[in-house]
């Protein structure tokens, strides 16, 4: 059985770090003078601990509550820690440790708070970075841990030196677990580390790490501080998940779980979920106004479908204001149905069309800052139109999250690829993280903190006003608008301190620390859509997605009733072995009508037909062939999806090899062909679906078979006919009266 906290790792407590577990605070300081405070424990709980609290004291170094921080401190009073904070509120003079080295104020502070230690001899002391660690045992394991070590100082360590590689050849060689030094944690007796702090007479802005290194490295000052490394992590654990600009891989102090041991188990265990902190809810009286900039970039199928999904989210749209950019003259006929269908239903509604000939990264700006300048905005929602919303309370639980910046986890149906990355590589480009393929799969279910996100995120207002009150976010360099968001958020520091060194030796690969993006996947939130070989030339374009989008294009055309074919056996035999079931949506057949009608090349029901071999048709009809309108690849895809399962059921026995020569539509009307006169199929079997209704659009119409005396006189508008072709399933076409009737007819297997 798991640890129990390790649902507080999976649920509430992703990690953002770097490749070294030294503290690099966000850098964004006020300037009083209140140094310390102490965050009580429970006394309760010491006795529970073995009287570990007594003995451990936690030490770490903060400027600023940050997301790290409040991480940091929801870990520390889960295990009960007594941790008592240095340097908050205190002006910070370490240098921008993102970009250079630094941080020699944390040793600074710890070397003053050791002073009222100094007779605490028999005393522990754990000092680690808050930003980007959190612990996953308690005390007693920690000392525990370090008494078997018998060292009486025990630093971090880590693969990769820094900040002076030069001085690599002066470590200790190791024969397993990692060699070098990292400041991020420490533990040992309060007279041990008294020692090494007291010999630091450096200014704020040097580094800690390299200070540290120089005494570890010293033969003669490891041994009298009977000091050594953490090499196999036992203690404090450092996992990369990649290193680049931005690293994202989780750091636990220590992690133990029944017969398993080490940091793997927190990747790889499923515990089962119980949060440990309850998530606000929202009331109907208190929805926060929330503007939302819908962002259409470039042609995208299923537009019609977004605005219908976004209109029906389970959000007040008195709540609601909303900003379209559109810049392509494609979308503005649809653009402008939904405006003048809901300019009333939201609190407000503004459009910008293609004639402002906007980039994406203004229009961005555009969007996020009319939250910006609204005090009453309290979130900016953020989507592109190739996100389908599967769930009406998206905003709301991206709301509940209470994040600054947060994303629900959307993905291309049966694909790996999503809106997020879980890694940066060197460039800043796309790596994949030990974890992603877990998360897009659901196998790992939380909130993760991640390095890049698009399509799809809520932004607090109150963020939007302070950290990124920048106007310029989505511009940035030859990047794109959302990797220009992203990196903006990941690099919020101020910059370097006027005297922070900054050799070229000393490059730095820990990231800087900014605002912490997380992505959900908690819940289903949709699916991206793909549009990169959506084409517009056609009147009904969306028809044409079956390959790209075969998901959403199924929810469009596809009879709901359909898939009840094979659970209800809501299938019909009207004539023997005439069978009729559902399988077009009248959207489908009003579209594909629509594209016959504006294509106009109807064959005029004559024999001579140059479109067949041998250039003559026995038994005609007034139609256009599905390869004139370049749907046939489409339309044969349509027939092994969704007509051959059906053929299997009514025909057992028989595998349809789905395929046919001849796909048309016909157009039965009383002045041009009103009938078909008797006749067989060229084809194995023949499905025949009727694409308007009898009634509204026509009169008269229907099939009747010759050898059974049978005729279907009241076709319904998406049914399908399947009937063998030839031999034994002689049939005509009954005379349309009145109207126009069209029929999608298929002769399978020829």
């Amino acid at each position: 059985m798991c640890d129990p906290y390790l649902d507080f790792v999976r649920n509430l407590s992703p990690i953002q770090v770097n490749t070294h577990t030294a503290v690099r605070s966000e850098q964004t300081h006020t300037h009083t003078h209140t140094h310390t405070h102490t965050v009580s424990t429970h006394p309760e709980q010491w006795a529970a601990n073995g009287g570990a609290l007594e003995k451990l004291l936690v030490l770490t170094v903060a400027t600023q509550e940050t997301d790290g921080f409040h991480r940091f401190m929801q870990s520390a009073n889960y295990f009960k820690f007594n941790v008592k904070v240095l340097g908050m509120g205190e002006e910070w003079k370490g240098g921008d440790v993102g970009r250079s080295i630094g941080g020699g104020q944390k040793v600074r502070l710890l070397k003053e708070a050791m002073e009222s230690l100094a007779d605490q001899e028999d005393f522990v002391v754990l000092f680690v970075d808050s930003y980007d660690l959190i612990f996953a045992g308690g005390p007693e394991e920690i000392l525990r841990k370090f008494q078997q070590t018998n060292h009486k100082l025990v630093f971090a360590a880590e693969g990769i030196i820094w900040p002076d590689s030069r001085l690599a050849e002066k470590y200790p060689s190791v024969r397993n677990g990692k060699r070098f030094l990292n400041s991020g944690g420490f533990i040992g007796y309060t007279r041990y580390i008294q020692k090494i702090v007291n010999q630091w007479d450096l200014h704020d802005n040097d580094d800690d790490q390299l200070f540290y290194t120089k005494v570890y490295v010293d033969p003669l000052q490891r041994e009298k501080l009977n000091m050594t490394l953490d090499h196999k992590c036992e203690i404090f654990q450092n996992l990369n998940g990649a290193v680049g600009e931005y690293i994202r891989y989780l750091i636990y102090t220590l992690f133990t779980c029944e017969k398993e041991t080490s940091i793997h188990i927190a990747i790889h265990s499923y515990c089962s979920i119980k949060r440990l902190l309850q998530l606000f809810s929202l009331s109907k009286q208190e929805f926060p106004q929330v503007t939302v900039g819908i962002y259409i970039e470039q042609p995208t199928p299923f537009l019609t479908e977004f605005l219908e999904r976004f209109l029906s989210l389970d959000y007040p749209k008195d709540k609601l204001n909303v900003f379209v950019h559109n810049s392509e003259v494609y979308h503005e006929k649809h653009i402008q149905k939904f405006w003048e269908e809901n300019k009333d239903v939201f609190r407000s509604f503004k459009v910008v069309g293609p004639e402002e000939t906007l980039t994406q990264g203004e229009a961005r700006n555009m969007g996020i800052d009319l939250c910006r300048k609204d005090l009453s905005c309290d979130y900016y929602f953020s989507i592109d139109a190739d996100v389908m919303l599967t769930n009406r309370q998206t905003i709301k639980l991206l709301i509940e999250q209470n994040r600054k910046i947060i994303g629900p986890l959307v993905t291309r149906h049966g694909k790996l690829w999503s809106n997020f990355w879980g890694a940066l590589s060197l460039d800043g480009y796309y790596a994949r993280s030990e974890d992603y393929i877990d998360i897009v799969q659901g196998k790992r279910v939380g909130v993760w903190n991640i390095p890049f996100m698009a399509h799809i995120y809520l932004i607090k207002g109150h963020t939007l006003r302070n950290e990124l009150k920048e106007r310029n976010v989505f511009v940035l360099e030859r990047l794109d608008p959302d990797m220009a968001m992203c990196r903006n958020a990941r690099d919020l520091t101020v910059q370097r301190e006027r005297e922070s060194p900054s050799p070229e030796s000393f490059h730095m690969l820990r990231p800087p620390q900014g605002l912490f993006m997380y992505v959900t996947n908690r819940h289903e939130f949709g699916r991206l859509i793909s549009i990169a070989n959506y084409n517009t030339s056609h009147y009904n374009n969306d028809l044409w997605q079956i390959f790209e989008n075969p998901l959403d294009w199924r929810e469009k055309y596809i009879n709901p009733n359909y898939t009840r074919i094979f659970t209800d056996n809501i299938l019909e035999q009207p004539c023997p072995d005439v069978f009729w079931f559902p399988v077009l949506s009248e959207k489908a057949c009003d579209e594909l009508v629509e594209e016959m009608e504006n294509h106009g090349s109807w064959s005029g029901g004559r024999h001579e037909d140059k479109r067949i071999n041998g250039g003559y048709e026995t038994v005609p009809t007034d139609d256009i062939h599905m390869k004139q309108i370049d749907f046939d690849k489409e339309w044969l895809h349509f027939i092994r999806e969704f007509i051959s399962p059906v053929t299997l059921k009514v025909f057992s026995g028989y595998y349809t090899k789905g395929y046919a020569i001849m796909n048309f539509v016909v157009k039965y009307t009383p002045n041009r062909q009103a009938y078909l006169r008797p006749h067989h199929d060229s084809s194995t079997f023949t499905i025949n679906i009727a694409l308007n209704n009898k009634g509204l659009d026509f009169q008269g119409g229907g099939c009747r078979f010759h050898r059974y005396n049978c005729s279907i006189e009241s076709p319904r508008k998406g049914w399908s006919f399947m009937h063998p072709g030839r031999l034994t399933h002689l049939h005509e076409g009954l005379p349309t009266t009145n109207g126009t009737r069209y029929i999608a007819v298929s002769f399978i297997d020829p």
